[in-house]
């Protein structure tokens, strides 16, 4: 069996049986080694090549997304040599390849308190930088679920999730009445049509401002420490 005909038949199950998010992670790291490999048989292709191939397109990522990668090959070998009862090992499962992308230990952050949140709200004085702070801390917002939202989805008290990180087609998050309040003043004053996005700026945007407005109050914090 040729690679390519490996990924067409991995391929399919993946989208009979996963998420568009799950198959667009998968697409990312597959095609690439599909363009390499195609024309190749399966079992030609050793651990040595796997190593080389990883380590080609992971070598400057975060630890956890090294090894990401290497258990969604090691995933579609598996699958393969299952579904077609090959007669081969998975060239991923070697001890080298195991030790290279293991799993990293996971660091344990520290819980911000709630006054220093309470303490870094009440000294944004921007009220677009307020709001932002104030949704992830009081209604419990991802920052990428936050930075989407159109005014369209903002109903009372209820604001409506697109395509969340859950996977799920929607979901709803709830604000407190006074948040809810800013929220609507704040699209009012802006003049904010249904489309419009209220918080139209990129992650690393919110992510540089979130870290700021903490040194401002002497904590080192991300969005998703809110």
């Amino acid at each position: 069996m040729t690679t390519k005909e490996a990924m067409r038949l991995f391929n399919n199950y993946l989208q009979s049986n996963h998420k568009q998010r799950t198959i667009d992670s998968y697409d990312y790291l597959l095609s690439r080694f599909e363009r390499i490999y195609a024309e190749r048989d399966l079992d030609s292709i050793g651990p040595d090549e796997i190593y080389t191939f990883l380590e080609s397109q992971t070598h400057d990522l975060a630890k956890s997304t090294r090894r990401l990668r290497y258990a969604q090959l090691k995933a579609f070998y598996n699958f393969i040599i299952d579904r077609c009862s090959l007669n081969m090992k998975n060239p991923c499962n070697t001890s080298l390849l195991r030790k290279s992308y293991r799993t990293p230990k996971q660091v344990l952050r520290k819980m911000l308190e709630r006054e220093t949140v309470d303490e870094m709200i009440y000294n944004t004085k921007r009220a677009r930088d307020r709001l932002i702070l104030e949704l992830q801390a009081r209604c419990g917002l991802r920052i990428g679920e936050l930075l989407k939202i159109k005014v369209s989805d903002i109903s009372d008290r209820t604001i409506t999730l697109r395509a969340p990180k859950s996977g799920k087609e929607s979901e709803l998050a709830y604000m407190p009445e006074n948040v809810s309040k800013k929220l609507a003043e704040y699209v009012r004053d802006k003049d904010l049509q249904s489309d419009d996005r209220p918080f139209p700026i990129c992650y690393s945007t919110a992510r540089a401002l979130v870290r700021r407005l903490g040194e401002k109050v002497n904590v080192r914090i991300a969005p998703h420490d809110l």
